[in-house]
């Protein structure tokens, strides 16, 4: 093959690897739209029917709970036998605690109080300790609450009482099985030297037509157990074995019992 053969052969075979790779580019180009339009049309389509994927919402998604801290303002509640520490801002401190972990697992808290008040006026024309009892129940109601949890600390006559005790309202099997739930949780992440079992009690906030517990994470008037109760870690122990209670009676197969229904107050004095 002559020089100028040779030439015009090379450059013919240039030409059409120079279309080929044009061609080639071409093709993954319009394959990589094509497959981004095909990503959000996809995306596009989940979104309107509610399909995208997402994190998992958690275990408590599809209920409210309210958490009620008790006390507050003039009301201290138990007093620390060895501190002088009133109850109220221990109720507080470990109803935050929970409230967290509670949202945490994808519940919507209510929250009676958040700050150090009672919900009562200066000078009502009731009982001071009724009207903030009526206004915890109305927020809680007004909120659509599924579930009621008060915290509290106990105190009693002798020192040696010690230990988480946790009540239902009486003969309300909702609420005896929420609150065997979380006693057993706190006995198995407190580890009390007194194991105490769920009982039932004549409480007003236990009586709003949903399953509900009164928590006394421990007893004030206990020298030991009340140092336990003044230390931050001990407290955060106690709202998440509190937690896990919940946790516990979500997870129970079949059907809760039904709550007995809210008490009728539309006589009480406002």
């Amino acid at each position: 093959m002559n020089g100028f053969l040779r030439d015009r052969v090379a450059l013919t075979a240039g030409l059409l690897l120079g279309i080929s790779l044009v061609c080639t580019g071409a093709l993954l180009y319009g394959a990589g739209s094509s497959a981004m339009q095909t990503f959000a049309a996809e995306q596009t389509a989940g979104a309107a029917d509610g399909t995208l994927p997402q994190e998992d919402a958690g275990p408590l998604a599809e209920m409210t709970i309210a958490v009620d801290p008790g006390h507050g303002g003039y009301d201290g509640g138990a007093v620390g036998r060895v501190s002088g520490t009133p109850e109220k801002g221990l109720n507080l401190d470990v109803a935050l605690r929970l409230a967290r972990l509670l949202e945490a697992k994808g519940a919507r808290v209510i929250m009676t109080r958040t700050d150090d008040r009672a919900l009562c006026d200066e000078d009502p024309p009731i009982r001071k300790k009724l009207q903030d009892m009526q206004r915890r129940a109305a927020l809680i109601q007004a909120g659509g609450a599924d579930m009621v949890l008060s915290i509290h600390m106990n105190e009693y006559a002798g020192r040696s009482e010690s230990g988480p005790q946790v009540f239902f309202r009486e003969g309300c099997p909702a609420g005896r099985l929420l609150a065997g739930a979380i006693q057993q949780a706190m006995i198995e992440g407190l580890h009390p030297k007194t194991q105490r079992t769920a009982l039932g009690g004549d409480y007003y906030i236990l009586t709003l037509g949903v399953p509900s517990a009164l928590v006394e994470c421990g007893f004030l008037s206990n020298r030991d157990e009340e140092a336990r109760l003044l230390t931050e870690s001990y407290r955060e122990e106690v709202a998440q074995a509190v937690c896990a209670g919940v946790l516990a009676w979500a997870s129970l197969p079949g059907e809760h019992p039904e709550p007995l229904a809210a008490v009728d107050r539309s006589d009480e004095p406002h």
